[in-house]
């Protein structure tokens, strides 16, 4: 029997993360989520590390147990931080906080798996964005945040390619998630335009995401890197 391709998913626990690991058991590869806290309901084989994301000395700690167990075939940067509020009520606790959990967190998961994809002569790096990156209101630092990541993520692309390692994004539009609801009044005026404003007539699922997570992970797809895919049911489409 051919050995399962074993996948990181950072942010793990819930929302997005969670049904991006569902979907890539599903699929028969090996994964592995890390979030601060294990569900109670994680299914039982799925390995699952308890860590402080926003601690880089907690982070390097579990990814040198993962690293320990073998090579990762894939990673997938999901972990994020939804700081809101307007220019004026920017608050520099809340930038560094961002920059800690969306970009280096992915730094650092990224050189961590870095020698094992390399040995295995393939690798599929997925970092998970927003459509937020394109602008939204009171979305400053996250836009900041999220965008930053499709930065890295042409770089990396252009690094890693003749390794046989491919580096995409996952932009989301609006994804019911838990993160969503906390961030979005759902009896707000400026909540029911957008949802009324989605094209396709109907917010997101974790599982659109996952899908999408799921085709950018697959082996047969390695010759398609750099890029920045959007979910967001068309919303994207003319508008930022």
């Amino acid at each position: 029997m051919q050995e399962k391709l074993k996948v990181l998913v950072t942010g793990a626990s819930r929302g997005i993360g969670r049904g991006i690991c569902e979907r890539l058991a599903a699929d028969h590869y090996e994964v592995i989520g890390i979030a601060r806290t294990r569900p109670d309901d994680w299914p039982e084989q799925l390995a699952f590390h308890s860590a402080d994301l926003s601690n880089p000395d907690a982070i390097k700690k579990v990814l040198a147990r993962v690293t320990d167990t073998g090579p990762c075939y894939g990673l997938v940067n999901n972990v994020g931080f939804v700081p809101t509020g307007t220019l004026e009520q920017v608050d520099m606790h809340d930038l560094q906080r961002a920059v800690a959990l969306n970009i280096e967190v992915s730094i650092l998961c990224a050189q961590a798996l870095l020698p094992g994809m390399k040995a295995l002569g393939m690798g599929r790096i997925i970092n998970i964005s927003s459509r937020a990156a394109l602008g939204k209101q009171g979305r400053t630092l996250y836009s900041m945040a999220k965008a930053g990541l499709i930065g890295m993520t042409r770089t990396w692309a252009l690094e890693l390619a003749e390794h046989g390692i491919t580096v995409n994004v996952i932009a989301p539009g609006p994804i019911a998630t838990e993160f969503f609801q906390e961030v979005n009044d759902a009896q707000s005026a400026s909540t029911q335009k957008l949802l009324q404003g989605i094209p396709v007539g109907r917010i997101g699922q974790p599982q659109d995401v996952a899908h999408a997570a799921a085709y950018f992970i697959d082996p047969r797809c390695g010759f398609v890197t750099g890029q920045t895919h959007y979910v967001c049911g068309g919303i994207t489409i003319g508008a930022a």
